[in-house]
């Protein structure tokens, strides 16, 4: 059988994002409702978007190529699982949020797909027998704005047993305002400063870091950016 070249290294001793300095940034914050300025997908347009992928898809089975917080909360029961490697794509915090785990007074940043480098991750089966529900839990979670319709599709991926074709999140061209590129130290400082309803863009960037590492992937930006987020959050007065 093929084997996927390995996109793996030892991961560094210990990260410095700890739970002592994420604990800092989680507060109660009430929820302001959808994003501002973005319209949130309508039932029927959600059954659409359900409708096209399960199109695209036929009779193959669904898999989900997850390379953030899909990898640790899924929100389905998984079927099966496998490690993988997306080419000619990476993962990087860039997509604006005022909601979630953020407010307008403190925006922040979570994850998306980029093209260009690789990305090590997992693809998710969608279980057959709840496949179209799962589905459509799936997409309404990560595509909750009718702007954003754009930003799933399929991908080519790397596993253990070969190649699969997997669905995934990304950072469509055609939403610049929404996942413009952002430098790391710039990131650091809005993903240090967010919190929302969900939790703080922090625990978020923790708990991706850590799950990767649990996995012995080392992505090289993301271990630089909680260095960097955790050095923000020390130079912070205690409250």
């Amino acid at each position: 059988m093929p084997k996927t070249p390995t996109a793996k290294i030892r991961v560094p001793v210990a990260m410095q994002l700890t739970t002592d300095l994420v604990a800092r940034t989680l507060r109660v914050v009430e929820d302001e409702g959808p994003e501002p300025k973005w319209t949130p997908i309508s039932s029927q347009k959600l059954d659409e978007l359900v409708s096209r992928v399960e199109r695209e898809a036929g009779d193959d089975e669904i898999w989900v190529f997850a390379y953030g917080s899909l990898m640790w909360s899924p929100g389905f029961g998984v079927s099966a699982r496998e490690e993988a490697v997306a080419y000619g794509w990476h993962r990087a915090f860039s997509l604006r949020i005022e909601r979630l785990r953020a407010t307008s007074d403190a925006p922040g940043l979570m994850l998306a797909l980029h093209p260009g480098g690789s990305c090590s991750g997992l693809i998710l089966k969608l279980p057959c027998a709840t496949k179209k529900r799962d589905l459509r839990t799936l997409l309404a979670r990560e595509i909750r704005y009718a702007e954003v319709c754009d930003m799933v599709r399929w991908v080519s991926v790397r596993t253990p047993t070969g190649t699969r074709r997997a669905l995934t999140f990304w950072a469509s061209t055609k939403q610049s305002q929404l996942t413009e590129k952002i430098s790391l130290t710039d990131a650091a400082v809005l993903i240090a400063q967010a919190c929302g309803p969900a939790g703080s863009c922090a625990e978020y960037l923790h708990r991706t870091v850590a799950d990767l590492a649990d996995r012995n992937i080392y992505d090289r930006n993301l271990w630089q950016l909680q260095k960097m987020v955790a050095a923000t959050l020390r130079a912070l007065p205690e409250d």
